[in-house]
């Protein structure tokens, strides 16, 4: 009877922490194809599902998207064919600047704007953007104090004007220094993650492999409701290669199945969209709960047949 008693406690104390885990504390996410890159980022017909790109962009289907490449004057981009309608979302691109000479430039950078496919001399992409700009720049023009590469946040109105004689300075939400993120000689990387009127977080993967150093987080910040998420880079008298490697975008939700946002316009053999599945955490919680149940009827059985074997032997 001990062991039954002892065995049903520590159940009934998992149970509730068990059942309040599923009910929400981490976040959980749903891969969005949509918005997405990987090798050999083109299908049979040499076109993207999902992105187009213009400008000197080029694509090498077994390694990268180079946005632009190291000769002067070089502008590409590319961007999403479908709007981004999460409220939370996360974007890990995988990268690479390198270039042969000392000096180098200009820089390049991910968006999450209205405007798409629109060639510009903001790294490559249009100026008086609406939406968040995330600027990875590489030259420095007039910045007196700061180490290059940087790497700042810019949140456009739609009609201010990006500050390229000083290294928008005046435009700046967040930003930090990333020394050694040029010629690195593993993979670098950026995660980007957004949750509305909450925060923006840029972490950078550049000291060391599989290590993150988080750049910048800003509180309260409220973006677009529906945007397009694009990569653009330019070099000018000075020049670098730009590279994009991998993009994971992913939507952002609390487990207990409130997700929020996006419609993932993929679609399954039959044309329907793919839905996502509710309920999991409550089903999850009452099969605990009868598991629960059939563990203590079973160890109060095991006592009474013991028990009754016990008399028995006695006569």
């Amino acid at each position: 009877m001990f062991f039954s008693t002892v065995l049903c406690a520590a159940l009934a104390a998992w149970l509730p922490a068990a059942s309040a885990q599923d009910a929400g504390s981490d976040v959980k996410s749903i891969p969005l194809r949509t918005h997405s890159l990987v090798s050999p980022y083109l299908d049979s017909d040499l076109q993207s599902r999902w992105f187009d790109y213009g400008g000197d962009a080029i694509i090498r289907a077994d390694k990268y998207i180079r946005l632009a490449s190291d000769r002067p004057s070089q502008s590409g981009w590319i961007f999403s064919r479908v709007p981004l309608t999460a409220t939370n979302w996360e974007v890990e691109v995988e990268f690479n600047i390198n270039g042969k000479g000392n000096l180098f430039g200009d820089g390049m950078a991910m968006w999450m704007t209205k405007e798409r496919a629109q060639q510009g001399p903001v790294f490559g992409s249009t100026d008086k953007f609406e939406g968040l700009g995330i600027f990875v720049d590489t030259y420095k023009n007039n910045r007196p104090g700061t180490v290059f590469p940087y790497v700042m946040a810019m949140q456009g109105d739609g009609q201010t004007t990006y500050d390229q004689a000083n290294d928008g300075k005046a435009n700046e939400l967040a930003g930090c220094s990333a020394r050694g993120l040029r010629n690195a000689n593993f993979p670098t990387k950026a995660r980007i993650t957004y949750f509305q009127d909450k925060s923006l977080t840029v972490d950078l993967m550049y000291k060391k492999e599989d290590e993150w150093t988080n750049c910048f987080e800003v509180p309260g910040i409220k973006l677009p409701a529906v945007t397009y998420l694009g990569f653009s880079a330019e070099t000018g008298e000075l020049s670098d290669n730009f590279d994009i490697v991998k993009v994971e975008t992913r939507n952002l939700y609390s487990p207990s199945g409130q997700t929020q946002g996006q419609k993932d316009f993929s679609r399954n053999k039959y044309g329907s969209q793919r839905r996502q599945k509710k309920g999991g955490s409550w089903g999850w919680f009452f099969l605990k709960l009868v598991l629960f149940g059939l563990v203590c009827v079973g160890g109060y059985v095991g006592f009474t047949v013991y028990r009754s074997n016990k008399r028995r032997d006695r006569f």
